[in-house]
């Protein structure tokens, strides 16, 4: 039997080895990985937390007050005469006005018509006067003439050289004089007192005259304006404007009892106004004695600058007051933990958080004054730190200084 050829090239003895090589190569990581050390295991970090260092610095409470803008003292302006129709408005809604400009005009036609009957019955008056006068002049005269007709008739009669009869006519002649001349101051009298009625009625037309002219009792800023051409206003219609004294707006603030106590007279104020970016300062001006007993609140006024811009009646407004400003250490307000009544700081000592017990001052929005426990340049938790217990170990994160503003 012929032997059979070995060919390097089987196709069987090619996968075998392919095999045995995989397997070779598959046993060589476990291999090495048996001959290595096993890695230790590390420790967990201790959580992160936020810390802020207390500073010393200036801070400076302030206590909002929110109202309304109001004129200091408002002036109503009506009419003091009745049925009189405006025919003239000289004055609107915004207008500065000084004492004495005419607001509006109302119609005087019937008026003038009645000074001018006027004048004629006070020149018929004035007639009356001088005829009464010409009249007690001629009265006069025949009083003296007839006196004296009498005295001498009188020695006459009594020598018998004239008759009784004769004195009679005298006497009655003197009498009779006498009562001419009384007539004649009497017609006088009327005469003149026709003339003052007829004197005081004109003035009383002038008056009324005058007060057709509706005019400012007073110098300020225009606040409504009523009145309506062609309206007929009477003493009882109520006001046709309304002025604002002076101009002096003010703003009327509603404040809480405690917060009354620590405003005095005279603060200064900085008041917020709607659409205006840079605040006015004013003063306070009033303080109410008095506080609501429903709503514990009490009245402050707050004076503003006449020439302020963007003043206007009825607004709203906020007011900023400092009530106080002190140097000391300072800390954020989230930093301050709250047990009850008792406020608490967490400081951060090498990783360890601890309890402090701290006496507050002053506070803002958001910085607290701490008058004990805690100095200047400790760190403190500043946030999430009724998380956190005495004791703890953290990771302090810094953040940036607290200011006192």
């Amino acid at each position: 039997m012929a032997a059979i050829e070995q060919n390097p090239l089987n196709p069987r003895r090619w996968r075998l080895g392919a095999v045995v090589a995989a397997l070779v190569a598959a046993a060589l990581p476990f291999s090495a990985a048996a001959q290595e050390p096993v890695a230790a295991i590390s420790a967990p970090k201790p959580p992160s937390i936020s810390v802020i260092a207390a500073t010393s610095g200036e801070i400076v409470e302030t206590v909002d007050v929110t109202g309304t803008l109001m004129p200091r003292e408002t002036v109503s302006v009506g009419a003091d005469v009745d049925g009189l129709r405006i025919v003239e408005l000289s004055a609107d809604e915004g207008d500065a006005v000084e004492k004495g400009a005419v607001l509006a005009r109302l119609e005087t036609d019937m008026i003038d018509s009645n000074i001018e009957l006027n004048a004629a019955q006070i020149d018929r008056a004035d007639a009356a006067i001088a005829q009464a006068e010409a009249q007690i002049a001629e009265a006069e005269s025949a009083v003296t003439e007839a006196n004296a007709a009498l005295d001498r008739s009188r020695p006459l009669a009594k020598k018998g050289i004239i008759g009784q009869d004769v004195l009679d006519q005298r006497v009655a002649a003197a009498s009779s004089a006498r009562a001419r001349l009384s007539a004649a101051q009497q017609g006088l009298a009327l005469a003149r007192a026709d003339k003052s009625a007829q004197i005081a009625q004109r003035d009383q037309w002038l008056l009324r005259k005058s007060k057709a002219e509706i005019k400012a009792p007073t110098s300020g800023l225009v606040l409504s304006r009523s009145a309506r051409l062609g309206a007929i206003v009477s003493a009882g219609s109520g006001s046709l404007f309304e002025i604002a004294r002076d101009g002096l707006i003010e703003l009327e603030a509603q404040v809480s009892e405690t917060v009354l106590a620590r405003l005095d007279e005279g603060q200064p104020v900085n008041v917020h106004l709607a659409g205006r970016r840079e605040p006015v300062i004013g003063e306070i001006r009033l303080i109410s004695p008095r506080v609501d007993q429903a709503t514990r609140l009490g009245m402050v006024n707050i004076a503003l600058p006449k020439d302020a811009e963007g003043l206007r009646v009825g607004a709203f407004a906020r007011g900023v007051i400092e009530v106080a400003r002190h140097e000391g250490v300072l800390v954020p307000r989230t930093a301050v933990v709250f047990e009850g009544e008792d406020a608490v700081v967490q400081v951060v000592e090498n990783g360890i958080v601890k309890r402090r017990a701290a006496t507050l001052g002053l506070t803002t929005a958001d910085t607290v004054e701490v008058l004990q426990g805690v100095a200047a340049g400790e760190s403190v938790v500043a946030t999430a730190g009724a998380f956190v217990r005495d004791g703890d170990s953290v990771t302090p994160v810094k953040m940036a200084e607290s200011g006192g503003e």
